[in-house]
């Protein structure tokens, strides 16, 4: 049936494409055969319909083009379309057939199933980690999480700020103070994400070592959900938010709260939020929050298990860099950032008069402590730097001693067996000598014995000490050569008998060595230097000429992606080999999935100078046409 649709499709564009280049061409709108209502047509300009003759089948948006199905290939797309209700009927036969076979074995293919999606599941885990970069974490049975660089997964991890997250060992609250637009709401959500992502069986976004807890719930009351249906406001809206949390929290429960008591006059609103972390607190739950109320800079200092913490400000730039700093309050810089945009200084100087003295020497603190940090951490980071360099260059040493002690061994072991063979292999000469030299003086006894044979006997024994002597250790030589491997260089891989050249140098254990067409990772000790004495003896001329078995097409359709995508890679090497200067391939329509995978192939193969889909009339995007360099 297949065939008869292949045959049928072709006998239609051949018909068709007389139309696209004869006397018909003019009243086209486009030189395109396509299909309407399963119909194959062409695009016919609207005023040359009665003159074009046919069957109208759909027209453009603007009516300016009618698709019409000439009268020439109506009984062909007619039997095109009997062939293909045969087709859907015999793949439901099909189909039908198979169902009834598997029948006995529902039990088992729904097993299969849940195994594969286990398995599948799995697979996607670990792709996403790949992918992400993550790590393993630490799970801590006492709810101890301490991330280190941390980054929310949803960012580019190159322009994402990393954090270094600690809750649980010291402290079980952490409230963090400032300005808005300094990253508070994202590192709350950086947390909560990790958290739930650990708890799921994922690798998380995050340094090594890194810990997270498991918590019994995790909540979170983010960003302002006020309602004009429920007729909530803003601090209406957190607040229900906050007493559903709190009925339900406990001692192995992790809060996330954003903006704290917001919504509401600052004296109140600053006081609700100091009361409700003293409840949290009572019940031994795990909380971040976030506020900007200064009331509650202090509120860490007198509070046990209770950290305070801000978003770093950079007072030169008078930009958020979104590093958290734990222990430091925040402020807001309103009057450095007001400088900045210009407004006078006349009123920047009256407003900081206004401020009392106990709250200039807060922030007056504040600052000292964030300078401060920023230095320590300024040190940190070059002692920590320093520290990887070190710990590498240890690394390094050590597993250069122990290839050293382990190729000295080997060298060692290799030289004792072949000594001890020229040692059997000298004394069992030297026997066979000694007895012809007492052969010839039995012989001397009973007869004249001619003075050179004596004298040849005496040479070849003394003879066995500069033939056999270990002057030069043919494995030591051997290591000697491996030493001085280059790239072009000639060698033979003594696993394969296969000889070839070197391409790349891996690493101090392995080389890249082209064999023919094939480029393959080979370790040092397989791989054995040929003198160039010994390759010019063995050079072979050869001549390139056209394969007689490559075909100039390669046929794609009805195969899965990947083995499509081997045999590309393969025949195009073969295809090179044979010297043609373009070959097709063909790769259907369908899906797509095959086309896009060929073209992906094509772009990055280096012998491919240029592609293109097959004119219509030979495939069209059905096809591609490759041009080799």
């Amino acid at each position: 049936v297949r065939v008869g649709i292949q045959k049928t499709e072709q006998d239609i564009r051949r018909q068709m494409d007389q139309y696209l280049t004869g006397k018909n061409a003019q009243y086209l709108n486009d030189t395109i055969i396509t299909i309407r209502n399963d119909r194959y047509v062409l695009p016919v300009k609207a005023e040359y319909k009665s003159i074009f003759g046919g069957t109208v089948h759909d027209q453009s948006g603007t009516g300016q083009t009618l698709f019409m199905e000439p009268q020439a290939v109506v009984n062909l797309n007619n039997k095109l379309r009997e062939y293909q209700i045969q087709e859907k009927r015999e793949v439901e036969r099909i189909l039908w057939e198979l169902s009834q076979k598997l029948m006995p074995y529902t039990n088992s293919l729904h097993q299969n199933h849940y195994v594969l999606a286990r398995l599948d599941v799995v697979n996607a885990k670990a792709l996403y980690a790949h992918e992400l970069r993550a790590t393993e974490p630490i799970i801590d049975a006492n709810n101890y999480v301490a991330l280190w660089q941390a980054w929310h997964p949803l960012l580019e991890r190159e322009k994402a700020v990393a954090n270094d997250i600690i809750l649980g060992e010291e402290y079980q609250a952490i409230v963090i103070t400032g300005p808005n637009t300094g990253g508070k709401t994202i590192l709350l959500k950086t947390v909560g994400v990790i958290q739930l992502m650990a708890q799921m069986g994922l690798y998380i976004p995050a340094g090594e070592n890194s810990r997270v807890g498991v918590f019994t719930e995790i909540f979170a009351d983010i960003g302002d959900e006020q309602s004009i249906e429920q007729n909530l406001s803003t601090f209406s809206s957190h607040m229900s938010n906050i007493v559903s949390i709190l009925k339900q929290i406990n001692d192995k429960s992790l809060l996330l709260i954003d903006e704290i008591g917001s919504g509401t006059d600052p004296q109140e609103g600053s006081s609700l939020a100091i009361a409700i972390l003293d409840y949290i607190a009572s019940k031994q739950s795990y909380v971040i929050a976030s506020t900007h109320f200064p009331e509650l800079k202090a509120y860490g200092y007198d509070r046990p298990k209770t950290i305070n913490a801000s978003m770093e400000f950079d007072g030169d730039t008078l930009q958020p860099t979104y590093q958290l700093l734990l222990g430091v309050p925040g402020r807001s810089n309103a009057f450095d950032i007001s400088k900045r945009l210009g407004l006078p200084s006349i009123i920047i100087d009256q407003a900081r008069g206004l401020l009392s003295e106990e709250d200039q020497d807060l922030n007056a603190m504040i600052s000292d402590l964030e300078q401060k940090r920023r230095r320590a951490q300024r040190d940190a980071d070059k002692m920590r730097h320093q520290l990887e360099l070190s710990t590498q260059l240890l690394e390094d040493l050590q597993r250069e001693t122990e290839q050293f002690q382990a190729n000295k061994a080997r060298l060692l072991e290799e030289a004792k067996e072949r000594a001890n063979t020229l040692i059997e292999q000298s004394q069992d000469d030297a026997d066979k000598i000694l007895s012809e030299i007492r052969e010839l003086q039995l012989r001397s006894k009973q007869s004249t014995v001619k003075e050179h044979e004596m004298i040849e006997k005496k040479t070849a024994l003394k003879d066995l000490k500069h033939e056999q002597a270990l002057k030069k250790n043919k494995v030591l030589r051997k290591e000697k050569a491996k030493k001085a491997l280059q790239v072009g260089q000639s060698v033979e891989g003594l696993s394969f008998g296969q000889r070839g050249t070197l391409v790349e140098k891996v690493n101090d254990q392995e080389w890249v060595v082209q064999m023919g067409i094939i480029k393959m990772k080979i370790a040092v000790e397989d791989i054995s230097p040929i003198a160039e004495a010994q390759e010019a003896k063995q050079q072979v001329i050869v001549k390139s000429a056209r394969a007689s078995h490559v075909s100039s097409e390669l046929d794609l359709r009805g195969k899965r992606y990947e083995e499509a995508m081997k045999d590309l890679e393969l025949y195009l090497d073969a295809a090179i080999l044979a010297n043609y200067p373009r070959v097709t391939i063909i790769h259907g329509r369908g899906t797509g999935a095959i086309q896009q995978g060929v073209h992906k192939v094509l772009r990055s193969h280096r012998s491919v100078a240029s592609f293109e889909f097959a004119p219509m009339n030979t495939g069209g995007n059905g096809a591609t046409i490759v041009t080799f360099k």
